[in-house]
């Protein structure tokens, strides 16, 4: 049998080894964070002047002066990335928060409106679901009008049906425990205890489905504006970089498609390492794994 000392050694050396997983964890999220703050601070920072037309500059390679190159009509390609991808945060931002509060309200009402208003739910959720995301998302966009609403609003009503799924569950879970029987055996009304059991139950799963939705989001706004769905080609946006930049890759103006392009992935992965990391150390089960 182990010894005392060799049992202390033991737990110590997996105290240790969770303590490094979590710094480790901790560091991830903190680099994400920082690189997605930077990213914010130089789109306000960098100025609108360098959009301006300049044709004396046209198609140049990055340098010190122009560190991402310039396009064919001579504007700064660091300052269009930047401004773009701070629009994809915006887009991606209030999307979001609108599929959220959508996921949030037809998840808690599936769960306890009875059967009846659980199967329409299911059953709109299921018709949502089966749709091809990008035909669908264009379709709204179309009969919107497109511009930014239309891409918010095509965005918003299509991305909202697993975290639906995730909060109805949550939601069939906490309605049989026993702190809630007994607020409606005290007489509390049903607005009570979703505001004082439901919602601070569930708001960590749906903190972190607002994080895992954000790179999905930002990544199907670029699709849209490349489509040439919603926005003017005036507009720095990701995706109008992306998609002008395509007729000039057989030319050699490889910048014009590798910065932007390769930003909008690691934008997408920092989020989606944020969501990652929070939703491990908020769930108490993950936590302990």
């Amino acid at each position: 049998m182990p010894s005392i000392q060799e049992e202390i050694e033991v737990q110590g050396l997996k105290v240790g080894g969770e303590f490094n997983v979590r710094k480790k964890m901790l560091l991830w999220l903190t680099i994400s964070s920082g690189f997605l703050l930077i990213i914010l601070i130089l789109s306000f920072w960098l100025s609108n002047d360098h959009l301006r037309l300049n044709a004396t500059n046209k198609n140049l390679a990055p340098s010190l002066g122009h560190l991402f190159g310039t396009d064919w009509l001579g504007r700064d390609m660091l300052t269009r990335t930047m401004k773009g991808l701070r629009l994809s945060l915006a887009v991606g931002a209030f999307a979001s928060l609108i599929s959220v509060i959508i996921a949030t309200v037809m998840g808690i009402c599936a769960a306890t409106f009875g059967k009846a208003v659980d199967a329409v739910i299911s059953w709109i959720i299921d018709l949502f679901i089966g749709m091809p995301h990008l035909v669908f998302m264009v379709l709204i966009c179309f009969i919107a009008g497109g511009g930014i609403h239309g891409i918010v609003l095509s965005i918003s009503l299509t991305h909202w049906t697993a975290l639906a799924r995730i909060v109805r569950s949550e939601v069939l879970q906490i309605k049989s425990a026993e702190y809630i029987q007994i607020s409606r055996s005290y007489g509390k009304s049903p607005w009570y205890i979703a505001r004082k059991h439901i919602m601070p139950a569930i708001f960590p799963q749906i903190m972190i489905g607002f994080l895992l939705m954000f790179p999905h989001v930002i990544l199907h706004e670029a699709a849209l504006t490349f489509l040439g769905f919603g926005l003017s080609p005036q507009t720095p946006a990701i995706g109008i970089i992306l998609s002008e930049a395509m007729s000039h890759i057989s030319t050699g103006k490889w910048w014009l498609v590798v910065f932007p392009g390769l930003l909008l992935v690691v934008v997408v992965k920092c989020f989606d390492s944020i969501g990652e990391q929070l939703r491990i150390l908020l769930e108490p089960a993950s936590s302990n794994e």
